[in-house]
C-alpha cells in the first residue's frame, strides 16, 4: 500500500499552527503527525505515486500551509456544468474543477425544479455515491427548494416554487438515501411537520428563501430547522409592519445561540462589514463558508445559465458574480473555496479561524466531524496545501493527490521511508 509523507509544512491543526511539521498518510487516513523539522528531499523531482510495495511519496511543502481539505456545503456547479444537468459528466467535472481550488468534499445542490428533473439529478448522484470522482468527494445531496416563499425566491424559477408536499418529499427521502440536507422556507404550510420527518431521517433541515420573522424562526428552530442557508440572502432583517419594527430572520440567526449559519464569502454577496458582523456574532464554530457556485465558477465572464443547461435561467457573469440579465439582482456565485479564504482574510479574520469555517465547522454541521475537517490522527486524509497568497499547490482526498499545481514542486518518491 503506497503512502504519502508531507514534510516542511506549516500545519493548521484544530488546536494550533505547527511550523515545520510533517504528516504521514496511509490507506486513506492520517496516521502520524510530527512537530519537528524533517530534512528536505531533493528539489526538482516530481511527486508521483510509485507501484513499489510500501512506497512513500514525499511532498516537500517548502513552508506552505497544510490545512484540512475544504468542505463546501452548498455548491451548484462550476467549469461550465451544473448538477441540475443531471449527467455523470457534469457531476464529475464540477468535482474536479473545485478540487483545483482546494475543495475535497462537497454537497451537490439542486435548484427549485419539477419533480422529474429532481429525480434525474438525484438518480445521477446515487449512481456516483461512494465512487471516485477524480476530484472532490460527494458527502450527500442538498435540496435547495422547491418549498420557498415566492417573494424571496431570488433567481429560483417561479414556475417550480410550491408548498411542502408530504407525498413528494416522503417519496424522495425514501428513494434517495443520499439526501443529507434540505433547505425550506419554514413559514410555509406543512414546513414544520416536514422538519420533523427530516430530523427522523438524519437529514439536516435548513431554512432559506423565506419571509419568516424572528418569532417564526424561533418556532422553526424548535421544530428542527437548525441551520440558516446563505445568511442575509433571500431573507428579511429588521422590517416594519403597520409602522412597528420587527426583528427578522437575520436577527433570529444571531440571537439563537445554537443556530449554525453559512455565508457566501465572495466579498460581493456580503461585503466585508457584514462578513465581520457575522463572525463577531456567530464566531468560527457556528459559521461555515460556502461558494454557492453556479456553472460559471472557473469560467470567463459572459453569458451563462443558472440551473439545467436546457431549462435554466439565462444570466450574465461580470464583476466576479452572476447577475440577472437586467442586472437587477445577483443570480448566483462564481466563487471557489480559495477565493472565500482570501476574502475572509482580507476582511480581518485570522487564518486559523478562516480555515475552521471551511473545514471543521461545516464537517460538524453535516455530522461528519468525527472523521473529516481536521488534521488529526485517524481522520480522513483530505488535505490542501497552499502558499501565503492562498494559491493551491496540492489537493489530496482520501490519501490520493487529486490536484497538483506543478509536476516539479520539490518532491520525490522513495521506498520504505
Amino acid at each position: 500500500m503506497s503512502s504519502i509523507k508531507i514534510v516542511n509544512g506549516t500545519l493548521i491543526t484544530p488546536d494550533r499552527v505547527l511550523p515545520n511539521g510533517a504528516i504521514l498518510l496511509s490507506d486513506g487516513l492520517i496516521v502520524a503527525i510530527e512537530e519537528t523539522p524533517v530534512e528536505s528531499p531533493a528539489t526538482n523531482a516530481s511527486a508521483t505515486n510509485t507501484p513499489a510495495t510500501n512506497a512513500t511519496t514525499i511532498i516537500d511543502a517548502k513552508g506552505c500551509f497544510v490545512a484540512p481539505g475544504f468542505i463546501d456545503l452548498h455548491v451548484h456547479g462550476g467549469g461550465g456544468h451544473d448538477f441540475m444537468d443531471g449527467t455523470e459528466e457534469a457531476f464529475l467535472a464540477i468535482a474536479q474543477l473545485h478540487a483545483r481550488h482546494g475543495t475535497t468534499a462537497m454537497t451537490p445542490t439542486t435548484l427549485s425544479a419539477g419533480k422529474q428533473q429532481l429525480l434525474a439529478t438525484l438518480e445521477t448522484y446515487e449512481r456516483l455515491a461512494g465512487k471516485p470522482t477524480g476530484g472532490a468527494r460527494f458527502i450527500g445531496m442538498h435540496l435547495e427548494g422547491p418549498y420557498f416563499a415566492m417573494s424571496q425566491r431570488g433567481a429560483q424559477d417561479p414556475r417550480h416554487i410550491r408548498n411542502p408536499d408530504p407525498a413528494e418529499y416522503e417519496e424522495l427521502i425514501a428513494r434517495f438515501p443520499g439526501i443529507r440536507r434540505w433547505s425550506v422556507a419554514p413559514e410555509l404550510p406543512g414546513a414544520l411537520e416536514m422538519a420533523g420527518r427530516l430530523k427522523q431521517k438524519g437529514i439536516l433541515a435548513a431554512w432559506a428563501h423565506t419571509e419568516a420573522l424572528y418569532d417564526d424562526i424561533v418556532k422553526a428552530f424548535e421544530h428542527g430547522y437548525t441551520h440558516a442557508t446563505h445568511l442575509y440572502s433571500a431573507m428579511l432583517g429588521v422590517t416594519r409592519r403597520n409602522a412597528a419594527r420587527f426583528a427578522g430572520a437575520v436577527e433570529a440567526a444571531f440571537l439563537i445561540e445554537e443556530m449554525t449559519v453559512e455565508i457566501i464569502a465572495d466579498g460581493i454577496h456580503l461585503p466585508p462589514p457584514l462578513l465581520q458582523l457575522v463572525c463577531k456574532e456567530k464566531g468560527p464554530t457556528k459559521t461555515a463558508l460556502i461558494t454557492d457556485a453556479m456553472r460559471g465558477a472557473g469560467m470567463p465572464p459572459g453569458e451563462s445559465i443558472l440551473g439545467a443547461k436546457d431549462a435554466g435561467l439565462k444570466v450574465i457573469i461580470e464583476d466576479g458574480v452572476a447577475k440577472l440579465p437586467d442586472r437587477s439582482a445577483f443570480a448566483g456565485s462564481v466563487a471557489t473555496a480559495d477565493r472565500l479564504v482570501r476574502t475572509m482574510l482580507d476582511s480581518g479574520q485570522s487564518l486559523p479561524d478562516t480555515i475552521r469555517m471551511i473545514t471543521k465547522t461545516p464537517a460538524g454541521i453535516m455530522g461528519i466531524a468525527d472523521h473529516k475537517g481536521s488534521i488529526a490522527k485517524g481522520f480522513d486524509a483530505d488535505l490542501t496545501i497552499f502558499d501565503a497568497d492562498i494559491n493551491i499547490q496540492y489537493t489530496i482526498a482520501g490519501g490520493n493527490i487529486i490536484y497538483q499545481k506543478e509536476k516539479k514542486y520539490a518532491s520525490r518518491s522513495s521506498a520504505n521511508q
